[in-house]
């Protein structure tokens, strides 16, 4: 087992970065955390010697594009990576192989690839409450099979499913706004990844930055924040069929 891994999340709504954890916990005995969600600018160069988890929600089947541009800032040097597209219970579509391709671009020898599941940030009856207890164990049982390939040594990258080119995905054609129960307090505008959301007047969403990635929401102390009504029962209905099936956690090897 490798001493230490690096995870790289970028999760909003705090799904990706639970699933993340759960595996790097059983890749290495020490996990250190770089949130992708900070707007601060950060730069860093792994060494071959290093192992890193870079862990990703899956919007439209795509990686957030905010996410892509960040993770430019990071090269791999050699590193070994672990990667994990992160998706609410459709489907990851061309997620996964984005994430490998843009990995190996920056330098990063991928090593091991994974779909998990986390509960769905606007349609909440996907996946709801994963990852739970029975994800942890088999996500324990990946992160052991990933660790056992990297003391080996094994180099062969995972074949992984997904597209060239990749869907196309333009963002959602409509933002989380703040209804009459804001109360300015800041705490979204605070946290925004994409600085979406002025801090002088946090009842506003810049619609050109927003991402739609459901932070304001998750995090408004009064509920004051959300998506309109008809679009959340339009999404509701489209992803109705998705409801009650379970599936499974992926390792690609």
């Amino acid at each position: 087992m490798p001493e230490k891994i690096t995870v790289l999340h970028f999760s909003p709504t705090g799904g990706t970065r639970r699933a993340a954890m759960l595996l790097a916990g059983r890749i290495a005995s020490q996990v250190e955390e770089i949130d992708l969600t900070l707007p601060q600018p950060q730069e860093k160069t792994f060494m071959p010697q290093d192992v890193v988890l870079v862990a990703g929600p899956v919007y439209g089947g795509r990686l957030p594009a905010l996410m892509v541009e960040r993770l430019r800032n990071y090269t791999g040097g050699g590193a070994r990576a672990v990667s994990a597209a992160v998706y609410g219970g459709r489907a990851y579509e061309d997620a996964l192989v984005e994430l490998d391709d843009l990995l190996e671009a920056q330098g990063f020898c991928v090593a091991a690839g994974t779909a998990l599941l986390a509960e769905h940030s606007i349609a909440h009856t996907l996946a709801v409450g994963r990852p739970d207890a029975q994800d942890a164990v088999q996500l324990a049982g990946f992160g052991a099979r990933i660790a056992e390939k990297l003391d080996k040594g094994d180099a062969n990258p995972p074949q992984v499913p997904g597209n060239r080119p990749y869907r196309e995905w333009a963002g959602m054609p409509v933002v989380p706004m703040a209804g009459d129960a804001c109360v300015k307090c800041g705490e979204c505008a605070n946290v925004c990844p994409a600085q979406a959301i002025p801090l002088e007047n946090p009842s506003q969403t810049d619609k050109t930055r927003c991402i739609t990635c459901m932070r304001c929401v998750t995090v408004c102390p009064v509920k004051a924040r959300a998506l309109p009504a008809q679009v959340q029962d339009m999404l509701a209905q489209k992803l109705a069929p998705f409801v009650h099936k379970h599936p499974e956690n992926e390792l690609y090897l």
